[in-house]
């Protein structure tokens, strides 16, 4: 591990001290997890975004997804 300078306005280090205490953790760990899941979010968004162009530019046909219509629907009672 690496040790780095963060510098956070008071009212955000109050905030994070009092989340790390309600979370039985330090405030280094509070922090390295908080910045795990935001980079994990980005990587998320990230992928979802490069759906959305594939699709864009390469719309998906009728007949791709018409032969699991039967499957997807709801059996009637």
């Amino acid at each position: 591990m690496e040790t780095i300078q963060v510098v956070l306005d008071t009212k955000l280090l109050k905030a994070t001290d009092f989340a790390a205490k309600r979370q039985k953790v330090n405030r280094s760990a509070l922090i390295r997890q908080a910045l795990q899941q935001h980079l994990k979010r980005l990587h998320e968004m990230e992928l979802e975004a490069q759906d959305r162009r594939g699709y864009l530019a390469q719309p998906q046909r009728e007949e791709e997804y018409r032969i699991w219509e039967d499957a997807a629907a709801w059996p009637e009672l």
